[in-house]
């Protein structure tokens, strides 16, 4: 049982003894359990009560009030003897709620951030499969394309050559390269049609 459990728990009984706040500030400074006992009795109903306006949730507004009267006994010595008890009650429950309700919304707040990110990083992981996979099929289409036609097509894709260089390079005419390029162009359309719409979908994204 921790020290809250043992405050709260504890087997209070009611009695009749009424206390001024200085008197009640006093005590309390002096350790008085049966002072404590008192204000907790006196306010916690209507503390509870402020408590659920802010929070609509009867545990909670419970929590809060239960944690107020136990700051108040853990540093019951810094108490001012002069301090109205009641506002005082009133104004650490009032910020308690205040506070927790800010650290829900931060709560929420980050759990919609940390999904999106989720997202987007499922999302990335998709794509370099998808982009990796579709690598595989270009890699296997050309291959399968005939000799002069992959090497143009290569030539003019990945080395970014004219088709007149190409055709300077190769030796061929130019109109070679270009039936050559129709044909390699026509095969690969072809042979990589079912993955159209992953090529479509990388090139939304990239």
């Amino acid at each position: 049982m921790n020290a809250k459990q043992a405050i709260f728990s504890a087997n209070f009984h009611p009695f009749k003894v009424e206390y001024s706040d200085s008197t009640v500030i006093s005590l309390l400074k002096q350790g008085g359990e049966k002072a404590f006992e008192w204000l907790f009795k006196e306010h916690f109903k209507s503390l509870h009560a402020y408590a659920y306006t802010f929070l609509k949730d009867d545990e909670m507004a419970e929590e809060i009030v239960q944690n107020v009267f136990c700051r108040i006994w853990e540093k019951r010595e810094l108490l001012k003897a002069d301090g109205s008890l009641k506002a005082y009650l009133y104004r650490a429950v009032h910020n308690e709620s205040l506070n927790y309700l800010k650290h829900q919304k931060v709560k929420a707040s980050f759990g919609v951030y940390y999904a999106g990110q989720q997202q987007d990083e499922d999302e990335q992981v998709s794509h370099k499969v998808a982009a990796a996979e579709l690598q595989k099929h270009i890699d296997a289409a050309m291959s399968e394309l005939p000799q002069q036609c992959r090497i143009i097509f290569q030539l003019s894709r990945f080395e970014q050559l004219k088709y007149q260089q190409i055709a300077d390079h190769l030796g061929l005419s130019i109109k070679t390269v270009e039936n050559q390029m129709g044909k390699a162009l026509r095969l690969m359309r072809q042979k990589l049609a079912e993955f159209l719409p992953i090529i479509l979908l990388l090139l939304m994204k990239w």
